[in-house]
């Protein structure tokens, strides 16, 4: 007994003094992360995290329920892309056609009302907010700086980022994008309380407007300017500007870093379905107009799904880009394989959930997955009666 007491004594000041040294180094974001992602069983973030976290909601208005095709489900998926579902953990998966839900798919407990994490494709809706912030002259243009709604920025390049930077991401920020990193800097702006803290603790150490590289702290300092300049929470102004007017069926979740006035986790984490995400592709692809009115600008969205540096063809300004099948496309794209795939040509919006995603290589800025989605897309509508 004298020494299973000794070993659990052992084992507390180990414990406290853990605890203490993560705070004398500033880790101590480390306890959420332990807290939250290794005592639920995973590695990294995960679908249904947004239990976890405080969050704002983006409030919906009048719903508009999607259409359904008159041949709506009529078509069962192949069996590659049932095997990728399996393989992958897909939670939902659809392909709208001609604005109709043609294809509609769902596993592992969910539904069409279920939230799940949307990681990056969060990206795409913080570039459609300052598309909207841009036309309402709140924002001068892509080409204004950051600093004049972030003083306290600092870097060798500070004065030169621009809002049009941050959105391209070409911000030349000081940023580490290891996901599965415990001590690398995008983990802390996961599990940090105090966000704005953190993003002003970095530097604009790059020269900015460049090239491509790809830092999820480009979105976190747009939210942060975006906040200055429309003067209200993010999740608010999203909700006004979009969710309402494009009659998103639920109400959905952004996570922030901690309750009262704390500010959205904007490069990710924005809990919906997918029937919802998929309106932001519907509204890209009919240039900015939703049931007559122009929620945003025309020529900010052919320039956000335009390339803006040749030797990046892969990215605009919050959007991924492909040209496959001799086909233009664009797409949002989160963590674990979350995508809203547009393909205008053809008027197809493909929306893919789930706990995986596929295997992206150095040599492919898209994943494998991708791919699939889109070839056995076109396979089950080849079958259309």
């Amino acid at each position: 007994m004298k020494k299973l007491f000794k070993i659990l004594k052992i084992s507390l000041i180990t414990v406290v003094v853990l605890v203490a040294l993560m705070y004398v180094f500033k880790v101590d974001y480390l306890i959420t992360a332990v807290r939250t992602v290794y005592f639920h069983g995973h590695k990294t973030a995960f679908l249904d995290d947004y239990k976890y976290f405080p969050n704002r909601e983006i409030k919906r208005g009048v719903a508009q329920p999607w259409k359904l095709a008159a041949d709506y489900n009529t078509v069962k998926a192949t069996e590659r892309l049932e095997k990728t579902h399996s393989d992958l953990k897909t939670v939902a998966f659809l392909i709208i056609k001609n604005d109709s839900i043609w294809h509609e798919s769902y596993f592992d407990g969910y539904d069409k009302d279920s939230k799940s994490n949307s990681f990056s494709m969060a990206k795409s809706v913080v570039s459609a907010a300052l598309g909207k912030a841009i036309m309402e002259g709140k924002i001068r243009n892509l080409e204004q700086p950051v600093n004049h709604f972030l003083p306290e920025l600092e870097g060798a390049y500070k004065e030169q980022v621009t809002v049009g930077d941050l959105s391209s991401m070409a911000s030349g920020l000081s940023w580490d994008e290891q996901y599965y990193s415990p001590l690398s800097i995008v983990t802390r702006a996961y599990f940090d309380k105090d966000l704005r803290k953190v993003m002003m603790g970095l530097s604009i150490s790059g020269e900015p407007g460049k090239h491509f590289e790809y830092k999820s702290g480009d979105t976190e300092l747009l939210a942060m300017v975006l906040e200055k300049a429309v003067k209200k929470p993010l999740a608010e102004y999203v909700s006004e500007k979009f969710w309402k007017p494009m009659g998103a069926e639920n109400d959905a979740l952004w996570q922030i870093d901690h309750e009262g006035d704390g500010i959205e986790k904007a490069y990710c984490c924005i809990a919906s379905n997918a029937r919802d995400f998929a309106r932001f592709g519907k509204l890209y692809k009919q240039h900015g107009q939703w049931e007559g009115q122009q929620l945003l600008d025309s020529v900010f969205v052919a320039k956000s799904i335009q390339p803006r540096f040749p030797d990046s063809p892969e990215y605009g300004y919050g959007w991924w880009l492909n040209n496959y099948r001799n086909k233009t496309m664009f797409y949002m794209r989160g963590h674990l394989g979350q995508f809203v795939i547009v393909i205008p040509e053809d008027d197809i919006i493909i929306v893919r959930l789930g706990h995986l995603k596929g295997l992206e290589t150095p040599e492919d800025a898209h994943s494998k997955d991708f791919y699939i989605y889109v070839d056995e897309t076109y396979q089950m509508l080849a079958q259309r009666k």
